[in-house]
């Protein structure tokens, strides 16, 4: 929603902290000399290997070394492997279990069944644990071809109460990515030197290389070497603590302040095993409702309903598709969360206005922020207090200042609190039907440090301020605990700030003494679940929800959009890397402020992003109240550019919603870098300027200003523009950069080869698109005389909290073809064709790509038998196809063609079938 207005003026005490810092470090001794192996056994029920450590030397630097770790090492899974290390004596902070299920490591202090483990390494089915007995190091290795992918050995292990340091060798082919959430000028690759520091910071996406809203230590590395096909493998270190991650290209090292070193390793080998594999551990993707695919407007500055009203039929004279409309904390009383301003937006008027946006198939969404305002006339806050539901310091509910002023913050870690929240929406909900939360400012943001009181001087906030950002309240740094100045800074803020810095001060305390400096990052992640919780018990139906912050796992709960960016052409570019992230974090419904979140955007930049911002997974135009207004239809030639691309996504929509449901069923990202389908193609490997839509649609967008061309890579093999399948791009492994026309109101989307793509006529509203009837774009590679192709469609109600294949309540069906020599096939296979054909759901057309010649001879069968549905079919008009290149140069390429078989009614619950042949074309 709205940026923290804090400058390198507010961190300047803390940068001579850090080059003090820096100094002692120079001459600082030895942090650790590792530990040795004392014991090893395996657990007689195949319960994995349980082993003592015991430190070399200790040392002072960071605090003393713990003395004994234990550690327990476990194949969970046929591709996952498990290395827990934590102190053998003492119980240490980890995610909570029932927060983040998953297997438990066996208790300190019992004691299983064992027997001593002499090999000299523990594999499983696709992974090998080994091991060097003193000094200590560990090595996982991929069992098929003995390559190593993580060794310890190059640092030694330190443990510590405030400090843990573990390292691994790289190769120099290992390509990384991941390490979030940050924003990244260099693109989607992982560069060595740069900083990834993660912990929850509020300081606004547009700082570089700096931890930003969400936590998520987790990377994949993938290798190509010599002539041998790619790999890919990941890493996780499942810690909620704040750490630095140092990739220096040969090596990387992780420095954590507490916790214990949890690391899962996902064998893979491809990418999108990866992020199945990855999701089965932390939770699917949540499953999105239709409407969420449709294109979302906000703005943070609608003063009142007439204004919100005007948006809607701005957005329906301009012929612009618009699914959802969304208030800021506009729509609040005082900035209160669930309330309504009585003068601004009246609950009779708003009711109202909701009942015509409903009518319309359309939706509404608000923002809750999680800081509730001490007033003691606001049932909110009487019934949270009552229930004592606050995060606490020194014992009493901690203060701090957000939008309202003075507030407390709910602890989303007690079931007390979650309780109070769930009847909190409930009573909300009841007052206005709204159809999605937007939760924001949770990482948690406050415009406040330290420990604060309310003035007795003068009013916070003040009365008709104009920087309701700056802190009002009395308040003093808190620097006398270990907790809020721990002995090793993590570079913070890309400053090393305190960790309390404008957040909540790290040694206060949630349920049964949690602190803070422990739980932090976990506080959006919570809230989350809570919401979702919430939502979902109170609709029956599937849950929208928008999140700032995250935490590994929080994709199983919410969509995230990329916080505060500019309207800048670098944003519009940063903005590829930031999505393609969250989709191999198992967030794959994300997209950035389309034109922008400040200050005021070009025309020219507002047409480029719609094009581009059309395309993300979560496509939602929004902007600071200080902007000019910038809705796509103030500008004509926006306007243009937005009917052409949003009418492109909502023709898509079918295909979208079948990534929605591939993505909460194996995690594959509805957004991918093109290595996903690709992982051999090299010069993808750093590629951030273009990305596919599930396997195989590719976008291009312009992202320079200016511009009216793009160079485009294209991986080998024939690519149909989607805007004109009468062009194509034929790739080549030594040539696959390609020149493309992109005036203002162009985008260009391709589909590749051997893709069957199912599309409907669109519509201004999803629920009118996805009502009308299905076209399947057919592709073939460029005159071969045989070929394949195979795409997918799965339907449902949309409603359905478990987005599963359900007679009666879901359809799916795969599409095949194939030509070979003269005859083309195309066919259907349909499981639980009863909600299809019970919604009349029907395919119209069907369009074949690539093919030679001139078509005759058809014929159509549903189930078996000749189709009298498809009686009026009709092999339509054999239109060449042109190589596609900027000025059109080129002529037809030799025979291909694109035939479409048009005058179907073809039910899509039933299997159906049609062949027909291809002459030679004179």
């Amino acid at each position: 929603m709205k940026k923290m207005f804090f400058s390198s003026v507010d961190l300047l005490p803390f940068l001579l902290v850090l080059c003090s810092a820096a100094a002692a470090a120079a001459s600082a001794p030895n942090v650790g000399f590792g530990y040795k192996l004392v014991s090893l056994e395996e657990c007689t029920n195949g319960g994995g290997l349980i082993g003592f450590l015991q430190v070399k030397h200790s040392t002072s630097t960071y605090g003393p070394d713990v003395p004994r770790l234990r550690l327990f090492v476990k194949h969970e899974s046929h591709d996952r492997l498990r290395v827990h290390i934590t102190d053998a004596d003492q119980q240490r902070w980890e995610v909570p279990y029932d927060l983040l299920p998953r297997e438990a490591p066996p208790p300190l202090r019992s004691k299983p069944s064992t027997v001593p483990f002499t090999a000299g390494e523990y594999a499983g089915d696709q992974l090998l644990f080994a091991f060097t007995a003193d000094p200590f190091s560990f090595a996982v290795r991929r069992k098929s071809t003995g390559r190593t992918l993580f060794d310890s050995s190059a640092g030694a292990l330190v443990f510590k109460d405030q400090y843990l340091e573990v390292s691994t060798r790289l190769p120099a082919d290992a390509a990384l990515y991941g390490l979030g959430e940050n924003t990244q000028p260099g693109g989607i690759r992982l560069r060595p030197g740069d900083p990834y520091t993660i912990y929850t910071t509020d300081i606004s996406a547009i700082n570089l290389n700096t931890d930003l809203y969400g936590a998520h230590p987790m990377y994949m590395d993938l290798r190509k070497e010599g002539g041998r096909g790619a790999e890919a493998h990941a890493v996780l270190l499942l810690n909620s603590n704040a750490m630095d991650v140092f990739y220096r290209g040969s090596s990387l090292t992780y420095k954590v302040i507490g916790g214990v070193l949890d690391f899962y390793f996902f064998a893979g080998p491809t990418p999108l095993a990866i992020v199945d594999q990855y999701t089965a551990l932390v939770g699917r993707p949540a499953p999105m409702p239709y409407w969420a695919l449709g294109f979302h407007q906000c703005r943070w500055g609608y003063q009142n309903l007439s204004v919100v009203e005007g948006v809607v039929e701005g957005y329906k004279k301009a012929q612009i598709p618009l699914d959802v409309i969304w208030n800021d904390d506009d729509h609040m009383d005082a900035a209160k969360d669930f309330t309504l301003d009585p003068v601004n937006y009246p609950r009779p008027k708003l009711l109202d206005f909701l009942n015509k946006v409903h009518s319309a198939g359309m939706k509404y969404v608000v923002l809750i922020d999680p800081g509730i305002a001490i007033n003691s006339t606001y049932g909110v806050f009487q019934r949270g207090m009552a229930k004592d539901v606050f995060i606490k310091y020194k014992g009493k509910p901690y203060l701090a200042q957000v939008w309202p002023g003075p507030v407390y913050f709910p602890d989303f870690l007690n079931p007390a609190g979650v309780a109070w929240w769930i009847d909190e929406i409930s009573r909300f909900r009841d007052l206005v039907p709204v159809d999605g939360l937007w939760i924001d400012m949770n990482e948690a943001s406050n415009f406040c440090s330290g420990e604060c009181h309310i003035p007795t001087n003068h009013s916070c906030p003040i009365p008709g301020s104009t920087t309701p950002w700056v802190c009002c309240l009395d308040c003093k740094n808190i620097t006398n605990t270990k907790w809020d100045d721990p002995p090793y800074k993590i570079n913070a803020s890309g400053a090393a700030a305190p960790l309390g810095f404008k957040t909540i001060a790290t040694g206060a305390t949630h349920y049964k003494g949690i602190l803070e400096y422990n739980a932090h990052s976990l506080y959006g992640f919570s809230q989350a679940i809570a919401t979702h919780k919430a939502l979902q018990g109170l609709q029956g139906k599937r849950p929208f929800i928008l999140t700032r912050s995250t935490f590994v796992g929080s994709g199983a709960f919410a969509a995230h959009w990329t916080g505060d960016n500019k309207g800048t052409w670098e944003d519009l570019r940063y903005s590829i890397s930031t999505m393609l992230n969250f989709g191999l974090f198992g967030m794959p419904m994300v997209g950035s402020d389309i034109c922008g979140f400040y200050p005021a955007p070009t025309e020219e930049l507002c047409n480029r992003w719609i094009e581009l911002g059309a395309f993300y997974p979560f496509s939602r135009d929004h902007a600071n109240f200080a902007s000019p207004r910038q809705e796509l239809y103030q500008w004509e030639t926006v306007a243009e550019s937005a009917r052409n691309a949003l009418g492109m996504r909502y023709k898509l929509l079918p295909y979208l919603y079948t990534l929605n449901y591939e993505a909460h069923t194996t995690g594959a990202p509805m957004a991918r870098p093109l290595f996903f389908s690709f992982p051999d193609f090299t010069a993808s490997y750093g590629l951030s300027t273009q990305f596919l839509l599930g396997r195989s649609v590719l976008v291009s967008p312009v992202l320079e200003q200016g511009a009216t061309s793009v160079d485009a890579v294209f991986p080998p093999g024939s690519w149909y523009n989607l805007f004109d399948t009468t062009k194509a791009v034929v790739s080549q492994p030594d040539h696959y950069t390609t020149t493309l026309p992109a005036g203002l109101h162009e985008v260009n989307v391709h589909v590749y080869e051997g893709t069957i793509l199912p599309m409907q006529r669109g519509g201004k509203v999803s629920k009118e698109a996805r009502s009308t009837p299905f076209t399947l774009v057919v592709t073939f590679p460029l005159n071969a005389a045989a070929g394949d192709a195979k795409g997918a469609v799965y339907v449902d109600d949309d409603e359905r909290p478990e987005m599963s294949l359900v007679d009666g309540q879901a359809t799916y069906v795969t599409f095949y073809a194939s030509v070979r020599g003269k005859t083309v096939t195309v066919w259907s296979e349909v499981k639980e064709g009863t909600f299809s054909t019970e919604k009349a759901l029907l395919i119209e057309k069907v369009s074949v790509l690539g093919l030679q010649g001139s078509a005759h001879g058809l014929a159509v069968e549903v189930e078996g038998r000749p189709s009298a549905s498809a009686s009026s079919a009709w092999l339509g008009e054999v239109r060449p196809l042109r190589q596609e290149e900027e000025g059109g140069a080129s002529g037809c390429l030799r025979t291909s063609m694109t035939v479409d078989v048009g005058g179907l009614a073809l039910p899509l619950g039933k299997n159906f079938s049609m062949t027909w042949e291809m002459g030679i074309k004179h």
